[in-house]
């Protein structure tokens, strides 16, 4: 009897899952958060040349020469984690609301970000190996599957502002799915040289970032 009680009480009730979850600027609190960490975390990579070995400003060009694939990463995974961040922003930006399930997307999202640091240090360690090269990819590639599923739900939930264009949810998609072919044609460069797939990747990114199509069109 008073479990049957009890459990009235809570049907009567709202439900917490219906009500977690819900704030868009929180989320975009937590992404900046996160996104700023990886960010930061890039550069311990960066190791100034051992004293020891400098006697002379030739070591110390010489040293600088041998970090340049370091700074390569570096680079590559700083555009890397700019371009994803301004994805997932574009996207909060056209939220109405957030629920408990985007939430929990957004979130699986942000802990493939902070995973990237380590296969940037993995690929600076090892750029010969086709093995670090491929971790890498596979890093941008879950990326890519967390932020255009997330997409999809908030427009199959109707989460979008009211008025958001029409070709908007459309030109979202297509532009990740190009990213992630290119990024696919990348890795398969591996097969002639790791070099060939990070010189392209990096290609891809300073586009993506610098958007020459943009400035022509202005």
């Amino acid at each position: 009897m008073w479990l049957s009680r009890f459990k009235r009480r809570l049907a009567a009730g709202p439900s917490y899952d219906r009500i977690a979850g819900r704030s868009v600027e929180r989320l975009a609190a937590l992404s900046d958060g996160v996104f700023a960490v990886a960010m930061t975390l890039l550069v311990l990579d960066l190791r100034v040349p051992v004293a020891d070995a400098i006697h002379s400003e030739q070591d110390l060009w010489r040293a600088l020469v041998a970090s340049a694939p370091r700074f390569l990463m570096h680079l590559m995974s700083f555009l890397t984690l700019g371009i994803f961040w301004v994805g997932q922003q574009t996207q909060l930006n056209h939220l109405a609301r957030s629920d408990r399930h985007l939430t929990w997307i957004h979130i699986a999202f942000l802990a493939t970000i902070s995973v990237m640091p380590f296969s940037t240090m993995l690929l600076a360690e090892y750029p010969l190996y086709r093995v670090a090269l491929l971790t890498y990819w596979a890093n941008i590639l879950l990326l890519g599957i967390v932020v255009y599923g997330s997409w999809g739900y908030a427009t199959r939930r109707a989460l979008l502002k009211d008025d958001v264009p029409p070709d908007v949810p459309a030109a979202v998609c297509r532009r990740i799915k190009v990213a992630q072919a290119l990024y696919a044609f990348g890795a398969l460069l591996s097969v002639f040289g790791t070099y060939w797939s990070i010189g392209f990747i990096v290609l891809v990114q300073l586009d993506y970032a610098i958007a020459p199509r943009e400035w022509r069109r202005r």
